[in-house]
């Protein structure tokens, strides 16, 4: 019995060794490290668009437009051959409009020139009221416009606006006029298109010197439009109404041609006419001597005038300013049988 006991107690103790041998060996066995929790992926900073490339800067427009009446009458011709030669020595290409004193055409030439991106427009416009519209739209889409021979009815919209002086030169013609019908005498005027602020000027300018003078007495006052063939039409009819004139005064040189054609054909004598604007024909028919010619004309410096524009034109694009007067005068000279020989295409030399 004893041993039996013995034994049990060998086995327990036994056990109880194994059991804290074990204890110790899991107390003294190293840790393995826990696996270390997955790192959630940093995303990705996402890509920076790419710059979207500068615009580049609009190239600078070359072109310069010049929109003018009808090139039948030789005045408007010289402001399209020698704005297009101005314009083209400084470098610019150039486009040459006709609105034929048409508003809604000249309107659509503006259209033009805004799509085309034009640098600027030299103009002798086709009303002093419709041609604002024109003007104000082809400012705000930065196209500047420079005036010619006739104004419009509003300031600070055009960069320049150079005309004659139709009034002065108006006064020099008519003076002429008056001293040649020896201060007396009933006679015709021929006035422009109603609507040209010119017509107004000159006939006003040709009225403040002959109404000095009592004994010349005007029968008839009438437009022609600036126009020749109008003008022949007109003076023909005029004549038979009254057969007993004995001057003409007209409001331009195509006019004056018109009525001297007209005088011509019913064989009349001793009438003075005398136009205005300075033509190659006038020049000629002052100088033929033959009855029925015309005998003078204010010579508007047309030819100067446009190449003030177009100057002005180029000094505006190029610095911000034309560096003159939005409105500038151009004084007239008398051309007559004394010195016509020295008018060529509006210009006047030595």
């Amino acid at each position: 019995m004893k041993k039996f006991k013995l034994l049990s107690l060998l086995l327990v103790i036994t056990m109880v060794f194994v059991m804290v041998a074990a204890c110790a060996a899991d107390e003294t066995a190293p840790t393995a490290p826990p696996e270390p929790a997955p790192e959630e992926a940093t995303p990705e900073p996402a890509p920076e668009p790419d710059p979207e490339p500068a615009e580049e800067d609009e190239e600078a427009s070359n072109l310069m437009v010049i929109i003018t009446p009808s090139h039948d009458n030789p005045f408007f011709l010289t402001v399209a051959v020698v704005g297009e030669a101005a314009a083209q020595a400084l470098g610019y290409e150039t486009l040459v409009l006709v609105h034929n004193d048409d508003p809604v055409l000249q309107s659509q030439h503006f259209d033009t020139a805004i799509a085309m991106n034009a640098a600027a427009i030299i103009l002798d416009n086709a009303g002093a009221d419709a041609s604002i519209e024109p003007i104000r739209r082809a400012l705000e889409a930065g196209i500047p416009s420079f005036l010619v021979d006739r104004e419009i009815n509003e300031d600070g919209l055009a960069k320049s606006q150079i005309v004659a002086n139709n009034f002065q030169g108006a006064q020099i013609v008519a003076e002429y006029f008056v001293d040649a019908m020896g201060e007396e005498g009933y006679f015709i005027e021929l006035v422009g298109r109603e609507t040209d602020t010119n017509a107004h000027v000159r006939s006003d300018g040709f009225m403040s010197i002959i109404d000095q003078f009592p004994d010349m007495e005007r029968v008839a006052r009438q437009t022609a439009n600036w126009d020749q063939t109008e003008a022949f039409s007109v003076v023909q009819s005029l004549l038979q109404a009254h057969p007993y004139i004995t001057g003409i005064i007209c409001g331009n040189d195509t006019m004056a041609m018109g009525a001297s054609a007209a005088v011509q054909a019913a064989g009349m004598e001793g009438i003075v006419i005398v136009g205005f604007d300075g033509s190659n024909d006038v020049r000629d028919s002052i100088l033929s001597g033959e009855e029925g010619r015309v005998r003078a004309t204010g010579l508007q410096q047309i030819a100067l005038i446009t190449e003030m524009a177009v100057e002005q034109a180029h000094l505006f694009l190029t610095t911000g300013s034309t560096g003159a007067p939005e409105k500038q005068l151009i004084d007239c000279l008398l051309i007559y049988e004394g010195n016509a020989h020295l008018l060529d295409n509006f210009v006047f030399g030595d």
